[in-house]
């Protein structure tokens, strides 16, 4: 596993660290600790890609929510950056939150432009599950109930992934409009053995949103994995399905990161 080196601070209590993936990617990793103590059972954590668009907004959101006496319990927010800082690196978020797929199953881009590289999402999960989760364990008390990972657009693509291929991982996943179009829909085909494989024990966390005035081809899309896990929320799978009226692609993020707190605890009362 590779070290994380940190970087100045970029805020009160939030800290950067640069690491680089045993694959020779290199990555920010954006923290924003809690001022209270942790709960006897750990801090619940939120892992957030695209993170130099999400973090800051998704810190204030915690930092406000969880403030006593009647804020919810603390909760360490984990941004994923790249070196660019850019706020959606194109390049990179292609690479890491897509499956493979052929060029003839992509839609052309919009400046007639190749795409680029893509299909590495399994290797980005081997990178969370084996690397940057166990550096953030080895340093963090952390509470193995309440892991959650957030993801907009490829990053809700990729949160669905991981939902269906790797339920393991994470207790709560928020898929933020979801390019379920990706590789003609593949992900609704990992949904389908999802629900094939689910096992009503697992009690698994699913926040879908979308902003209602998205293009009708996300809509569609986020609507049809809306139907298809229905059935799985009367065998464990607590879904709760969003459209935010009056909000279009980019608008609906805060809307979305408000609610992750929240989310994280749902089921539990407030102390």
């Amino acid at each position: 596993m590779n070290k994380m080196t940190e970087r100045p601070h970029i805020a009160e209590r939030c800290f950067e660290y640069e690491m680089t993936s045993s694959r020779q990617l290199d990555y920010r990793i954006l923290i924003a600790t809690p001022k209270d103590e942790p709960p006897p059972s750990g801090y619940a954590v939120v892992y957030a890609l695209d993170g130099d668009a999400l973090f800051q907004t998704l810190a204030e959101a915690v930092k406000l929510q969880t403030r006593k006496p009647k804020g919810f319990d603390p909760i360490l927010v984990i941004g994923i950056g790249y070196p660019s800082k850019e706020p959606f690196d194109m390049e990179r978020r292609c690479r890491d939150f897509t499956m493979q797929a052929s060029e003839g199953a992509l839609p052309k881009r919009p400046d007639g432009s190749p795409w680029p590289p893509h299909g590495e999402a399994d290797d980005f999960l081997d990178f969370l599950e084996t690397e940057l989760m166990p550096a953030i364990a080895k340093e963090w008390p952390i509470d193995p109930a309440r892991q959650a990972i957030v993801g907009h657009s490829l990053g809700g693509l990729f949160t669905l992934h991981a939902l269906f291929t790797r339920p393991h991982l994470f207790t709560h996943y928020a898929a933020g409009s979801p390019s379920v179009w990706w590789a003609d829909n593949e992900v609704l085909k990992e949904m389908e053995q999802f629900k094939a494989g689910w096992q009503r024990e697992e009690q698994r966390h699913l926040l879908l949103t979308i902003g209602a005035d998205e293009l009708e081809d996300m809509l569609e899309g986020a609507e049809e994995v809306a139907r298809g896990l229905s059935p799985l929320t009367e065998q464990g799978l607590h879904l709760e399905w969003i459209k935010f009226a009056g909000e279009d692609h980019v608008t609906v993020l805060p809307a979305m990161l408000s609610r992750l707190p929240r989310f994280l605890w749902s089921g539990k009362e407030n102390t």
